[in-house]
């Protein structure tokens, strides 16, 4: 007999009343009762505000909708975007203020190619200064979004991607110094998916079945507003799958390519699917691995991002597959609707590592809490944009000792 964490007390049931609460003698790996799940939610809290009427598994999961170029040359894709406050239904039936890219709480996604340009000017709309960070792009300093470079509340900055870098899936986000965490929360992050010159030979899931799913937790009111406090991770408890609580999606009994970011700031996720269904995993945050990996679980640290590979033809029409966090429980849910016709595949070789040259210098860092002034320290010293510690030569190779010298909060 399978057991799961429900809400109010904590008690367990049995995995064949989760499955009747379903509906379905398909459903997998609920562990608890759908009526109760957001409890299961709370991890260190409870859920808040509006979020405690939704019913699990009640809306379905959007995906975030693909930004098209304003022009386009024979080297370089033209866009424009702005930052701006708008209105979404995160939670049925309210209405909750955002700050995002486009005015949503998950940006438009930009799709680019490697070795060729992408250009963006990003108009600031909102009331506060804004940078533009392209995490895990390799781009010039003055298009990275440094946290004191800045767009002020009606300027515009254009930034310059090169895409000079294997494909990988990264995703641009706010980078204001002190403000970044607030407008990550309240929406300003989104997908920038890198597609490598080597990807349309390896045949993966591709089109309507190559789907960015976007991770965050959230604290909501009463009136369904986001809450926002710092380090507050004892009550966002309301996990967000692009933008919705505890969703379902659609899925056809094929392969589906899944790219999964975690924008929560704070939040570990440890992700299983189903009764602990197989994974295999295709990439991680510098793009594709040298060859596919079995896998039981995914974790993702804040930031970071993991792609794989599903086959939803194992399970027949009907199947429901519920994806569930390690501390907050069900998350959201793939039901197999239909069948269709699959011409992709997972190859045994994906990408090759580069070359890596022999390292020339070894370097320690310790990093901990000052408990005098609550500020993180790198070899006990703070943060000080006007400093330089290091200077390293570009191509080289070094290794990096990293100790955590903090024995109190980890």
């Amino acid at each position: 007999m399978k057991l799961g964490t429900v809400a109010g007390a904590a008690s367990l049931v049995p995995i064949a009343a989760s499955q009747a609460a379903l509906g379905s003698k398909n459903a997998i790996g609920t562990g608890a009762n759908p009526a109760h799940l957001h409890g299961a939610l709370s991890g260190p809290g409870t859920v808040t505000g509006a979020a405690r009427t939704v019913a699990p598994f009640s809306v379905q999961m959007p995906v975030p909708h693909t930004l098209r170029p304003l022009f386009r040359s024979e080297h370089t894709d033209f866009y424009v975007l702005d930052t701006k406050d708008g209105q979404e239904e995160i939670l049925p039936g309210t209405r909750t203020a955002v700050t995002g890219y486009g005015g949503s709480y998950i940006g438009p996604t930009i799709r680019a190619k490697s070795g060729r340009r992408v250009v963006i000017r990003h108009r600031n709309l909102t009331a506060a200064p804004t940078a533009v960070h392209l995490h895990g792009g390799h781009v010039p300093a003055n298009s990275d979004g440094h946290p004191l470079d800045v767009i002020n509340p009606g300027a515009c900055k254009t930034y310059e991607y090169p895409n000079r870098q294997p494909g990988a899936t990264l995703w641009y986000h706010d980078h204001a110094h002190h403000m970044e965490s607030e407008h990550v929360f309240r929406g300003m992050h989104a997908f920038y998916l890198l597609e490598g010159q080597d990807e349309d030979r390896l045949r993966l899931p591709s089109g309507d079945y190559d789907v960015p799913i976007m991770i965050t937790d959230a604290r909501f009111a009463d009136d369904a507003s986001l809450v926002y406090e710092s380090d507050d991770f004892k009550f966002r408890n309301t996990i967000l799958v692009n933008g919705r609580p505890q969703p379902y999606f659609k899925v056809a009994a094929r392969k589906y390519r899944l790219r999964f970011a975690n924008a929560a700031n704070m939040r570990i996720f440890k992700l299983t699917l189903g009764s602990g269904e197989e994974l295999t995993q295709i990439a991680t945050d510098g793009g594709l691995l040298p060859a596919p990996v079995r896998i039981g679980s995914v974790d993702l640290a804040p930031a970071e991002r993991v792609e794989v590979v599903i086959d939803f033809a194992k399970y027949p029409v009907g199947t429901q597959l519920v994806l569930t966090d390690a501390l907050a429980g069900p998350i959201m849910r793939f039901d197999v609707t239909h069948g269709a016709s699959d011409h992709s595949r997972v190859p045994s070789a994906l990408r090759p590592l580069p070359p890596l040259p022999a390292a020339t210098t070894t370097r320690q860092f310790s990093i901990g809490l000052d408990l005098a002034t609550f500020q993180f320290v790198i070899n006990g010293k703070t943060f000080d944009p006007s400093r330089v510690d290091l200077t390293i030569k570009r191509g080289t190779t070094e290794i990096w000792e990293v100790t955590n010298t903090d024995t109190r909060f980890g």
